[in-house]
């Protein structure tokens, strides 16, 4: 169900029960279960970092879900007045489900898609820890910003809880740095990220904001926020859609909650399921491992149980502590 709206005005102050919030440089207005992105704002008198100003520009409208609380927006001072009317053309989308998919999310996989192509993605193949059958899924939009998250399990309890985190950031990370002409895993970041190379403090650009994370219920979770965070090992993959003029990037996809080496193999599997690779296909930013593979500045280490597309590839190195070189 949609309704279209043409034009809004906000009154000089806004309503007793509406609740003002900053979402990164938006201002965000929310009452009951609808909430105002304006995607530009600036402060004017009574204004200022705290409190809304005058205000203007385009906004997106969405419904939430679940009620109680603001999907873990940081809540800040009321006051001041709004001076000006928004005029606004947006779309309202009404909640479906588990998640409100607004326009923003549009072409991406909501959490039964997820749910659905993780499981028909786990296999002995998956290679790791356990197949690939316990997995943390996220997926970020163009933006960044979150629109969905799952495990592939219906008890979320039986999945790594750490793994939320890790798998919101592979979203972002796979994001941030493709583009529709260069899809860039994770996977391919790894020796890039390490010590004496040359994006070797990367991870320090962009911290993951942990107050974005959702109990193992789910309520909350950041949705439609920017968590950040930015992970350097397998499990991220840019997402396409098919355009008339070729593929064109729209987001990306995290898996966490295995090795990096099942994770990437199951979020590349998990795009292939869902019809969103990039232009070179399912394989155009896959996992390098040097060996077999001749050496690379896109090079990955074998994990435990390595698999890539269907074929074992190894296990990681023992280690010893203390070290003790190998013999020669």
């Amino acid at each position: 169900m949609g309704l279209a709206i043409t034009a809004l005005s906000l009154v000089p102050r806004p309503p007793a029960d509406t609740q003002c919030y900053r979402l990164k440089s938006r201002r965000v207005f929310a009452s009951g279960g609808t909430r105002i992105h304006i995607a530009t704002a600036e402060a004017g008198p009574g204004g200022g970092r705290d409190r809304p100003g005058s205000v203007g520009g385009i906004v997106r409208v969405h419904s939430r879900t679940g009620g109680g609380g603001a999907d873990a927006l940081r809540s800040f001072s009321h006051g001041g007045h709004l001076t000006k009317a928004v005029i606004v053309s947006c779309v309202l989308l009404a909640s479906m489900g588990a998640s409100a998919y607004a326009e923003n999310c549009a072409g991406l996989p909501n959490e039964a898609d997820l749910r659905s192509a993780m499981n028909a993605s786990a296999s002995a193949t998956a290679g790791g820890l356990f197949n690939g059958a316990r997995m943390w899924a996220a997926v970020v939009n163009r933006d960044g910003e979150l629109c969905a998250y799952v495990t592939s399990t219906v008890d979320p309890t039986r999945v790594w809880p750490g793994s939320q985190a890790i798998a919101k950031a592979k979203a972002y990370t796979a994001n941030a740095f493709s583009l529709s002409t260069f899809a860039l895993s994770t996977a391919r970041l790894y020796t890039f990220t390490q010590p004496g190379h040359s994006l070797n403090s990367l991870g320090q650009s962009n911290l993951f904001d942990s107050s974005l994370l959702a109990p193992p219920d789910g309520t909350s979770g950041g949705r439609n926020q920017i968590a950040g965070g930015l992970i350097f090992f397998g499990g991220g993959v840019p997402l396409y859609k098919t355009t008339p003029n070729g593929k064109v990037i729209i987001g990306g996809l995290g898996i966490s909650s295995d090795t990096s080496c099942t994770d990437h193999e199951i979020a590349k599997r998990v795009r292939n399921v869902l019809n969103l690779n990039p232009a070179g296909g399912a394989t155009a930013d896959d996992i390098v491992y040097s060996p077999p593979d001749p050496p690379s500045v896109f090079a990955h280490p074998v994990c435990l149980n390595t698999y890539r597309n269907g074929t074992f590839i190894g296990n990681e190195a023992p280690a010893t502590y203390p070290f003790v070189p190998p013999a020669p």
